[in-house]
């Protein structure tokens, strides 16, 4: 703050009022400054100028993720084989379509603006169902089981129908430790496995500090799918893979689906794993929120008897990891596990919390001061998918972690 001691008597009026203007002008532009300041970190905004719900129809597939850019006004949304980008209002801007994967969550890099997506490209039942879908069977089978973070440059997806390997709005980088996992071999209960861990690969993705501290420098969270395996018990856990974002940009390269690049790193910066009993195709969305130091994790639900089966669970942000031995695996192995809030509904047989809701597992975003963007998705009259991204506020009850 500025101070100044400034002797008025001997001046004229005009002077006077002339010096007022001056330090009402200077006290105006720093003010415009700090307003612009709060808004490019995207800090500060009203509630009441963001719509209550954003509605758009998509594609054969349903909407496996979003990603709501409040300071540039448009919302990104994730059809699987395509990426649509609408303004607040659901008004399509663009989209990028081409994809012959599995486009999953989206989270935006709040270094740069650019979107973050999980896309994975594999020969199971998935991707055999999307080939189908797309009219491509006959490329079943062709291509290798490949994963990737894939990175889009909003600012570029400007009319609908862009292509995935064209027009530079993509770049991808390759996650070897994913393949390894998902091509392994393993025992369990003395019979051989498919699967490190039940690995079907990669869904949920969310930006925020390292685990154990509420503040601090961004970091990349990108979670495997398990399979949803009754027999195993080597399946229990999810599986987080934490990544130093300025460490990726070094292997980043274009989509090629007919020639996959593998260049990416060897290892993740850390490996964690989460008990909550097994889910059925692992952490479809993740998301970090702020206000209460808690990484979201929507699934959907699993079919152990063993366990609760919830369909939300909160990872307590501010508890750092515990190097424990991970239960259900034939031979002793050890994993730094991170802990559940003490939230939500206590199964207290497994001693896991977390809740049953209905949504979250198709997106949901943190907008900061307990609102989310939650979508509901469905399908029209004439067989569309949509999404009806609602407004929510965060309420933590074990009823209902949410209200309109």
């Amino acid at each position: 703050m500025n101070i100044y001691i400034i002797h008025l008597s001997c001046m004229s009026i005009r002077n006077k009022l002339a010096l007022c203007l001056a330090i009402f002008a200077v006290w105006a532009c720093n003010a415009v400054q700090k307003g612009q300041q709060a808004g490019n970190n995207n800090e500060q905004f009203s509630i009441n100028d963001l719509p209550h719900n954003i509605y758009i129809e998509g594609n054969n597939f349903h909407v496996q993720g979003i990603a709501v850019d409040v300071k540039r006004g448009c919302a990104y949304f994730s059809f699987t084989t395509s990426l649509v980008k609408t303004n607040l209002k659901g008004e399509i801007i663009g989209s990028v379509d081409g994809f012959l994967g599995h486009l999953g969550c989206l989270d935006i890099n709040p270094a740069d603006g650019r979107i973050y997506a999980s896309l994975e490209y594999k020969n199971d039942k998935i991707g055999k169902g999307i080939l189908k879908g797309l009219g491509n069977e006959s490329k079943t089978g062709e291509n290798e089981n490949s994963f990737y973070i894939a990175i889009f440059d909003g600012e570029k997806i400007t009319r609908s129908a862009m292509n995935a390997e064209e027009n530079n709005v993509l770049s991808t980088v390759y996650l070897k430790e994913v393949v390894d996992d998902y091509n392994a071999m393993v025992m369990n209960s003395g019979k051989q496995v498919q699967h490190r861990y039940g690995c079907s690969g990669i869904d949920g993705i969310a930006f925020g500090p390292q685990f154990g501290q509420k503040q601090g420098k961004g970091f990349l969270n990108l979670t495997y799918g398990v399979y949803g395996d009754t027999s195993r018990t080597d399946n229990d856990y999810q599986v987080i893979l934490h990544y130093d974002v300025k460490s990726l940009k070094q292997y980043e390269r274009p989509l090629s689906q007919s020639h996959f690049d593998l260049t990416g790193p060897d290892k993740p910066l850390n490996k964690y794993f989460l008990y909550t009993g097994n889910t059925t195709y692992g952490i479809q969305n993740l998301e970090y929120d702020a206000n209460t130091g808690y990484w979201l994790a929507a699934v959907y639900p699993g079919k152990k008897s063993a366990f609760p089966n919830y369909s939300l669970f909160a990872i307590n942000g501010a508890q750092s990891p515990v190097l424990q031995t991970l239960k259900g695996f034939d031979s002793t192995e050890e994993g730094e596990v991170l802990q559940l809030a003490k939230a939500g509904m206590h199964d207290e047989k497994s001693g896991i919390y977390g809740w049953h809701y209905k949504w979250g597992a198709t997106g949901i975003h943190s907008l900061g001061n307990g609102y989310f963007y939650i979508s509901q998705n469905g399908v029209t009259s004439n067989k569309k998918q949509y999404c009806n991204l609602q407004l929510y506020r965060w309420t933590g009850k074990a009823s209902s972690p949410f209200e309109k």
